[in-house]
């Protein structure tokens, strides 16, 4: 059965169906009542990165094969340092643990006031909320101030404590930031950019804490570094300059450096500004942590622990220990070393487990149920799809009444009626009107 639908118009739409003319001709309309199947669409899903392919999840392997051996070189020397900063801190560890009274390190931990613990768990709580800015300003840097806070705190909470705790801050840091970010159109390349800059906001803290802290107390860390004060005075000024001159550098004139493949752009002025701030609360918040967990009674400063916390920091990243395990410790030990080692000792030992465990316990959990509710988010998306693809639609042609009184309601339609024709029109007519709309004859796809 076939079914010509004529449709007679007014002279006030003769100009615009006229154009619609060559596009009428072609269209058909099936309006059989058999059900219909429509082919099945099927988005192809996005694998996730592998974690030991990580590199080629990231698209980085052009940066590898153009390093070539120079990169391999700074590994190997790289590798090489790290072994002999972790050797070095094992042996200065065993001997500043010598003779110490464990049973005396426990009582003090035991007798130490819930309000001093709570006030270091308060302090630990905003070094990890500053940590968060480290990401939003790498955001805005690149471009991307659509990505919302949450997911750059997302991120920046669950990359750091993990990649740290497990010692390869290269290696995971990328990895759990390109999997958030993944979700919100970022690539292999702009996840390596937000890497470099929260890299960057965070030398710019330390650099500018440690520059200040040596310059006020020098001597602070000659015990670490073997250097007088007067030389670790000029080491405080030489940071100072450059993180001004890095500053001044960036102020006036956007900057970016690398090539067109990977081109970095890097924070103007303000933002510089902004990141100094931010690292500064990071470092200092964490410092004075610890610090409130020091018993008074053994007259450590604040300028002077927050040197010797900055440099503890620095040789755990360097070392590439988890949590700078052991290098970190016996920094602190040696930098803040007095009689009172079961004192300070218990100091660290509550500092370790606020600031490094029960984050990394936190991080480990959140990125997990992300990743869950995202496995399960895809599957129930996948089912969705298959039933939706399987549906039938079908064009039920009972409704010619309802569609002729609707058309009886309108100044520009003045009839449609429904024809039956027993023969098929060879072509169509160049009258204006009626125009034909054929149904031809229906095929299943």
């Amino acid at each position: 059965m076939r079914l010509d639908f004529v449709l007679r118009i007014g002279p006030d739409a003769h100009n615009s169906l006229q154009n619609e003319r060559d596009r009428l001709r072609n269209c058909h309309i099936d309006v059989s009542n058999r059900p219909r199947r429509f082919p099945r669409i099927r988005r192809r899903a996005r694998s996730p990165p592998i974690f030991a392919d990580w590199i080629s999840a990231l698209k980085l392997d052009w940066l590898k094969d153009k390093l070539g051996s120079s990169a391999r070189l700074k590994g190997i020397g790289g590798a090489i340092l790290s072994v002999a900063i972790g050797g070095g801190a094992i042996f200065a560890l065993t001997h500043a643990l010598k003779n110490v009274d464990y049973h005396q390190v426990f009582s003090i931990i035991r007798g130490t006031d819930s309000s001093v613990i709570a006030l270091a768990l308060v302090l630990v709580t905003a070094s990890y909320g500053s940590i968060t800015l480290y990401d939003w300003l790498a955001l805005h840097t690149i471009g991307r101030k659509d990505v919302p806070y949450r997911i750059a705190a997302l991120a920046s909470f669950t990359s750091y404590p993990i990649a740290h705790g497990i010692g390869a801050v290269a290696l995971i840091s990328p990895v759990i930031r390109y999997r958030i970010y993944s979700g919100n159109g970022l690539g292999a390349l702009g996840v390596a950019n937000i890497c470099f800059l929260t890299g960057l906001t965070f030398w710019l803290g330390n650099m500018t804490a440690l520059g200040f802290s040596l310059l006020y107390e020098p001597g602070a860390i000659g015990v670490i570094d073997r250097l007088s004060p007067g030389a670790n005075r000029m080491v405080a000024l030489t940071l100072l300059g450059t993180v001004g001159a890095f500053l001044a550098w960036s102020w006036f004139f956007p900057r970016s450096i690398g090539k067109s493949r990977w081109l970095v752009r890097l924070p103007s002025g303000p933002l510089v500004l902004l990141q100094i701030v931010v690292g500064l609360l990071d470092l200092t918040a964490a410092a004075v942590a610890m610090y409130v967990l020091i018993p008074a009674g053994m007259d450590v400063g604040l300028f002077r622990l927050m040197a010797v916390f900055i440099a503890a920091t620095l040789l755990g990243f360097a070392s590439h220990a988890p949590a700078g395990l052991g290098v970190f410790d016996a920094t602190i030990l040696i930098g803040l070393g007095s009689e009172d080692r079961e004192q300070l000792l218990a100091a660290l030992l509550m500092f370790r487990f606020l600031y490094h465990f029960v984050p990394l316990s936190i991080a480990l959990v959140l990125f997990g149920g992300v990743e869950a509710w995202r496995g399960m988010r895809a599957k129930a998306l996948k089912v969705a799809q298959v039933q939706t693809s399987d549906g039938r639609v079908e064009l039920e042609t009972d409704h010619a009444d309802d569609d002729q009184r609707e058309a009886e309601d309108s100044n520009r339609v003045s009839r449609l009626a429904v024809e039956q024709h027993s023969d098929q029109d060879a072509s169509d007519s160049a009258d204006p009107g009626p125009y034909r709309i054929r149904r031809a004859k229906g095929q299943r796809p």
